[in-house]
């Protein structure tokens, strides 16, 4: 079937195009061009998006579940609720993120995930839904001073075998790990991990500023949810945090709900890390798109109220989604469209490696967008 997109105008992943042609044949994008250059094919289906802009289909690397769902359940009813849920908030692809569980549980998901990862949409049941792209570690290799919600008698000390163990079970599919640069043995395994092709990411961590520095000379690319999970920042100890907000090459992620990261924080942040290091993520668990009540992240209960997710008083995760991370991070910084916009786009896809996945839209590429109004 042909399609034609027309609307006010198209941001591409690197430029802004006014007043735009695009045309989609059987699923993928045929050509991109203006109306002035072009005339409306009279053989196809045309959907016109008035006054909207429409850019990639959003990229969330960090979300554990939605709609009653948990990833670490790894069946097709799981992640296809999670796809039709996802894809009715902009988002098209995401990496699927384990919590810290125990061993043989989280082997248990990594493997089903790999299988599901593995299929074509078609045989998954989820075609036409946000899709996982792979799988982002979040533990079992943090502090426990800075675990959070994470499990402590399940968080174990880093090591390559272990690694080794997870990454075979995933079937290559881990694309993201967290880890805690300070604990024995993280800077070897961040080269190991580093060398196995998965980016390693920082968080849920008590490190210095030296700890984190020797990790980013390792191989670590992105900072996880930022602010949250860290050690304070400090003007004699910068620790893990004045290093993430400071380190022009490590990319950074945020929850941007207004409850995770106060507003001037979001703005600080986001002067610090700019449009080409800063990543939007949800951090979102089982609960969203549902209402109030007691949901599971991994093995353990959480309590949604007014929007806020707790477990024993403590954070866990989120429902926000990343349309409404969106809309807060612009209302908070006064960032234009086109820079927020990389936020959950290009800079996700860049620091993972999975740009020819998303993150873009180019002639060839998969038709993977969204339309945006004011």
């Amino acid at each position: 079937m042909r399609t034609v997109l027309t609307a006010q105008r198209l941001w591409d992943g690197t430029r802004l195009l006014d007043w735009p042609v695009v045309v989609i044949e059987d699923g993928w994008i045929a050509s991109i061009s203006s109306r002035a250059a072009v005339e409306l094919p009279t053989d196809a289906r045309v959907l016109d998006f008035s006054g909207a802009t429409l850019a990639p289909a959003f990229f969330d690397v960090h979300i554990h579940g939605a709609m009653g769902h948990d990833v670490m359940e790894a069946t097709p009813a799981a992640l296809g609720a999670m796809g039709s849920f996802l894809a009715a908030h902009g988002t098209g692809s995401f990496l699927a993120t384990t919590v810290t569980a125990p061993l043989d549980a989280t082997l248990r998901s990594l493997s089903g995930l790999a299988k599901l990862l593995a299929q074509p949409p078609a045989q998954t049941g989820i075609a036409g839904r946000a899709q996982a792209v792979g799988i982002h570690l979040e533990g079992p290799f943090l502090s426990h001073t800075k675990r959070g919600v994470q499990p402590v008698e399940h968080l174990l000390v880093p090591n390559t075998a272990t690694f080794d163990r997870l990454f075979e079970a995933s079937e290559g599919r881990i694309r993201l790990m967290t880890l805690a640069p300070e604990l024995p043995g993280a800077i070897e395994l961040t080269a190991h991990a580093t060398a196995r092709g998965v980016r390693v990411s920082l968080g849920h961590s008590n490190a210095t500023a030296a700890e984190t520095r020797a990790a980013i000379a390792a191989g670590a690319v992105s900072a996880t949810h930022t602010f949250n999970a860290m050690r304070p920042l400090d003007h004699r100890e910068p620790g893990i945090l004045g290093t993430a907000l400071t380190n022009d090459a490590l990319f950074a992620e945020l929850i941007c709900d207004g409850i995770h990261v106060a507003p001037e924080m979001v703005k600080l942040w986001w002067r610090a890390k700019g449009p080409e290091r800063a990543i939007l993520v949800t951090d979102a668990l089982s609960a969203a798109g549902m209402p109030d009540g007691v949901y599971r992240l991994g093995d353990f209960s959480v309590e949604v109220a007014n929007g806020r997710a707790t477990a024993n008083g403590v954070l866990a995760g989120s429902v926000l989604t990343l349309d409404r991370a969106l809309a807060n991070f612009m209302e908070f910084t006064g960032a234009p469209l086109d820079q927020a916009l990389r936020l959950l786009t290009v800079n996700p896809a860049s620091m993972t490696g999975l740009g020819d996945q998303a993150g873009s839209l180019a002639v060839g590429e998969a038709a993977n967008l969204v339309a945006l109004d004011e």
